[in-house]
């Protein structure tokens, strides 16, 4: 185990010798061009020598928490009247990093250096003396392999008592240090290397308000590199010229890695990119309220600039669970369906998921309508669709006065890659101003799919290394990190919610494929659309086997409790029976009662889009299914009967307000709905049309 740690160590330690030479070669060559080989060791030892020798430079030049163009400050001043060469090259290794490893550079340089001089120093160290013709006899063999200038050291070892020789240990003779400190070049004192050590540090935070301006060195795909910006952070926004704005994404050694927002085909080679020293972040507020905007803020819906009140990070650090409480408040979607059986509470996320054209935006459109007159602000981020698609979105909202409450973020199909990938960290960004305000806010993410589509795009092109269907291995981190800023905040924290619906594409209903099982295991639950039920008239198409909601019936209200809480089994059960019905001709006669119940039940929650219900009118239409009075309604007048007992309790006024005020089903409130059902049933005129199954 020690011979293998030892080999580990030695591999992991060779691309920084590499480096170490890289460096040496440099300094190396451009100091024979110029005719200048001694001058240059002499000064590059004797200032690896003060490193070594005095304790203070070399914790200085060796500490990570210096900015590096402070380090190249201190060698500046040390330097003086040192040779130019030499200056420019410690400043350039100062500004990379490498200053304080310039004792190994200094060694490279030595050895360098010898070889070109054919130059060998020898140290033999021997149990023995040596006698004068043996002595003699090795100083020739070094002479005879070696140049005139080569030295040969001969020692004794009182250690070694046997009466061989050691084998010879080859070396580069060390210089004398104390000399090296008072050569020409570094005529200071190690007292006064501490004093301006100390005057350095005294004047670091003064010299650090410089700004920073680099050099592109590529662009294109909406991605540029950049070099010259060695102090720029993760996230940081960067200025380009034609006013296209930059995102660091990649920090590496000699260049940044950023993406583009803006007319980033106009950035060319050659051209200046900036430092903001501000991290990537979006305007906020009221404001954007009634507005279609795109990631970064701006208006697409030309209605004038934007005042926003205040911006927020894109990427914010969600919060813990002591500053957390239960998800345990409604937030009604208007869907019988859903507030039936996989109910959302605010502050949870919860996944819609299922092939394309199955209805998955309807429900997340459905659920923004149903705000109206609520205290919930909404936020719909559309990610890679058709502006025309966005304004058909737009259109609907306005007619139905959904605007007023709702902003669209709207990053294109036909727009580059980082704009898809900020679209929903914008969104979010928006809807956490309402969060951390004690108010409540829904963001609809519409969808997941393409938004990990777009971040492959931009991955790849950032040369990051590919995995699974070639998405990033951090593409979970992606969408956890997002997503688990919907929370509802304690009550010491002003008790805000914010909610998501991030919504997932799937193929061929594969929710085993990478995406999807990434989302379903960080959300609270699924809302899974079927097309095989989709294409049968069930709308919507929602599988009630496997979409659930983690949260349960605590976000419920007590009426709903009272009449949904045997719906889920009951409409499982039905589909086993219909598929088991396929196979006999023959039912017993509770089996075909529970095929006539799941079928009546099942036309019931049919609900067309843009349609959203109240929870008092939902309540009041499930009692009459799970109580039998739709049992003797046709299947195909069961929507109209529904219809018909809203209009006739609104009618009557008192049931549907007192669910309302309540959230309850009292026991008084069902006797006097019962009253109304077998009114309502009385004077039903069911259509000449009957059940399939009688």
């Amino acid at each position: 185990m020690l011979f293998a740690a030892g080999k580990h160590d030695s591999d992991r330690s060779r691309p920084i010798a590499a480096v170490h030479r890289t460096y040496a070669r440099a300094l190396f060559d451009a100091a024979k061009e110029n005719g200048r080989l001694a001058e240059v060791h002499n000064e590059l030892s004797d200032f690896a020598a003060a490193v070594r020798d005095v304790p203070e430079l070399r914790t200085v030049l060796r500490n990570p928490e210096l900015d590096q163009q402070t380090k190249a400050g201190i060698v500046a001043d040390l330097l003086g009247e040192a040779d130019q060469l030499v200056r420019n090259f410690l400043r350039l290794a100062a500004e990379k990093g490498r200053i304080g490893e310039i004792e190994e550079i200094a060694r490279e340089f030595d050895r360098l250096l010898a070889a070109e001089e054919r130059r060998l120093d020898v140290e033999l160290t021997t149990a023995y003396d040596l006698s004068d013709e043996s002595s003699n006899t090795r100083r020739s063999l070094a002479r005879d392999h070696a140049a005139p200038e080569s030295t040969l050291v001969l020692t004794k070892a009182v250690s070694l008592g046997c009466g061989r020789v050691r084998p010879l240990a080859w070396c580069s003779r060390p210089r004398n240090s104390t000399a090296l400190l008072e050569g020409p070049l570094m005529k200071l004192r190690p007292e006064e290397i501490t004093s301006i050590l100390k005057e350095r540090i005294e004047h670091y935070d003064v010299e650090t308000d410089l700004a920073e301006v680099g050099t592109v060195l590529q662009v294109g795909d909406g991605i540029a590199r950049a070099y010259g910006l060695e102090n720029c952070v993760a996230m940081e926004m960067l200025e380009l010229e034609h006013g296209v704005v930059g995102l660091a994404f990649n920090l590496e050694e000699d260049d940044v890695g950023a993406a583009l927002f803006g007319e980033w085909q106009h950035v060319k080679e050659g051209e200046p990119v900036k430092r903001t020293g501000k991290v990537a972040s979006v305007p906020v507020g009221e404001a954007l309220l009634g507005r279609v905007v795109d990631p970064l803020g701006n208006p697409l819906d030309g209605g004038g600039p934007i005042e926003a009140s205040e911006e927020r990070q894109l990427e914010f650090k969600a919060p813990g669970v002591v500053a957390r409480q239960p998800v345990k408040e409604p937030l009604q979607t208007g869907i019988k369906a859903i507030d039936a059986m996989t109910n959302i509470g605010r502050g949870q996320r919860e996944l819609i998921i299922g092939d394309r054209q199955t209805g998955k935006t309807t429900i997340g459109l459905d659920t923004i309508l149903n705000q109206k007159d609520t205290d919930v602000m909404c936020i719909y981020v559309a990610i890679g669709q058709k502006a025309s698609t966005v304004a058909q979105v737009y259109e609907l909202f306005r007619d139905e006065g959904a605007m007023e409450y709702t902003t669209i973020v709207s990053a294109a199909a036909q727009e580059a890659a980082p704009i898809k990938w900020m679209a929903p960290f914008a969104g979010c960004a928006m809807g956490e101003y309402f969060l951390y305000k004690g108010q409540h806010a829904l963001v609809i993410y519409d969808d997941l799919s393409k938004h990990a589509d777009a971040y492959r795009q931009l991955s790849l092109l950032l040369r990051r290394p590919p995995g699974r269907e070639a998405f990033p291995g951090d593409v979970f981190y992606l969408h956890s990190r997002l997503l688990e800023r919907a929370c509802k905040l304690s009550d010491e924290n002003r008790g805000g919610s914010l909610t998501a619906l991030p919504i997932v594409e799937t193929q061929a209903g594969d929710v085993a494929a990478y995406i999807p099982t990434n989302v379903i295991s960080i959300t609270d639950g699924q809302i899974y659309l079927e097309s095989d039920l989709f294409f049968s008239g069930v709308r919507p198409a929602i599988n009630v086997g496997i979409s659930v909601s983690r949260v349960g019936s605590s976000a419920q209200t007590k009426a709903m409790k009272k009449v949904a809480g045997r719906l889920r089994l009951d409409l499982s059960q039905y589909r086993e029976l219909e598929a088991f019905a396929q196979f006999g001709s023959e039912l017993d006669e509770t089996t075909r009662k529970a095929l006539a119940r799941g079928e009546r039940m099942v036309a019931l929650l049919n609900q067309p889009q843009y349609q959203p219900w109240p929870m008092e009118d939902q309540v009041a239409a499930l009692y009459a299914g799970v109580n039998g009075y739709l049992d003797e309604i046709p299947v195909a007048d069961v929507s109209r009967f529904a219809e018909e007992l809203i209009e006739h309790l609104r009618a009557e006024g008192t049931i549907l307000k007192t669910i309302s005020e309540s959230g309850d089903l009292s026991d008084d409130v069902s006797a006097k709905l019962d009253e109304e059902l077998k009114k309502v049933q009385q004077s039903f005129a069911p259509s000449e049309s009957d059940s399939l199954v009688s």
